[in-house]
């Protein structure tokens, strides 16, 4: 009798482990969590697709790289060649060049376009006239929702010959530059006129990020006799590292990424010393040259770099800092 009642309880106590575990389970949890959040979800799924259909399917498209690929015998039937594409690209004469114009526009634009962003949220953060920081604001957003186009026409309209930035010089007794005549310029107005563009844009999130520090500890530092400028030190900066952290990681993740929009609607033959990047390298030999397979190949490496960089700089900040991307 005693051995039943014991042998019944400990079949109870395993029933009711065995349903505590599939409450508490990964797949459980999951599924309340969609019914709980359903919406959010809902809002989230264009998202999601958009991803899916634009980037990782087209991932099924990158084996071209090591095959000889013909539009007519398409993806499966092209025959195979190995890394001959990739060979290829690194004996190229314009290999060197098109990685060191890659590295050093890249390297400008995380050197003087990334601090620009949080540089204008912090001054803007100081501004106490509340009309001046509005007007300030919508004017450097503004140039965010102007086209890559316009961008590159108004920049060849101040920088030309004739263009407003010559004639100020010339009002100081300087000799017109030809910027669009000589290599020497372009990575001067490709980084400057992307940091016009976008420095307004960027500085909403630290904005954001300012915003959501405890004002108490402002108070705090005023009493102790804190200026402004210890306040950003030891306050405002501490408080939008994670912020400056992530996309500083995100940066580095498109780090290769120069975009060939720009450079190809901003460069000619007298700036390919400098302005040729992997990008319009990509460009010219897979659309203009319809060799698909060895831009593919470069598009490839191109890829492969910048991962292998965001792997790296996420390990540096979660050994250094707390802040990681996963």
């Amino acid at each position: 009798m005693h051995s039943n009642s014991s042998s019944t309880t400990a079949a109870a106590r395993s029933i009711d482990a065995s349903a505590v575990k599939k409450k508490s389970g990964y797949l459980y949890r999951l599924k309340k969590d969609l019914v709980r959040n359903k919406l959010i979800y809902l809002i989230l799924l264009p998202v999601v697709a958009y991803y899916v259909i634009f980037h990782y399917v087209p991932m099924y498209g990158a084996q071209i790289a090591f095959k000889q690929f013909s539009p007519a015998k398409g993806i499966l039937a092209s025959e195979w060649v190995g890394f001959i594409h990739f060979k290829q690209f690194f004996s190229s004469f314009y290999f060197w060049r098109v990685l060191k114009n890659t590295l050093l526009i890249s390297f400008y634009e995380l050197i003087f376009g990334f601090p620009a962003p949080i540089l204008l949220a912090l001054l803007l953060n100081e501004v106490r006239v509340r009309f001046f920081k509005r007007a300030v604001q919508t004017i450097t957003y503004i140039p965010h929702f102007i086209s890559v186009v316009i961008v590159v026409g108004m920049t060849v309209d101040f920088f030309s010959l004739n263009g407003l930035v010559n004639q100020l010089l010339g009002m100081f007794g300087v000799e017109p530059l030809k910027f669009f005549n000589s290599s020497d310029y372009f990575r001067f107005l490709f980084v400057g006129s992307g940091i016009w563009q976008g420095v307004g844009w960027g500085s909403i999130i630290y904005l954001a990020a300012i915003a959501g520090i405890d004002p108490s500890l402002y108070e705090a530092a005023r009493v102790d006799g804190a200026n402004r400028f210890k306040q950003i030190r030891h306050i405002t900066l501490p408080g939008i590292a994670p912020t400056i952290i992530i996309l500083f990681i995100l940066t580095i993740g498109h780090f290769m990424s120069v975009g060939a929009e720009k450079i190809i609607l901003l460069y000619n033959p007298a700036m390919y010393e400098t302005a040729d990047t992997i990008s319009t390298f990509v460009y010219r030999k897979g659309l203009l040259e319809s060799n698909y397979s060895f831009s593919a190949a470069v598009g490839l490496f191109n890829s492969v770099i910048n991962f292998i960089l965001l792997i790296i700089t996420n390990r540096l900040s979660s050994s250094l800092t707390d802040t990681k991307l996963w």
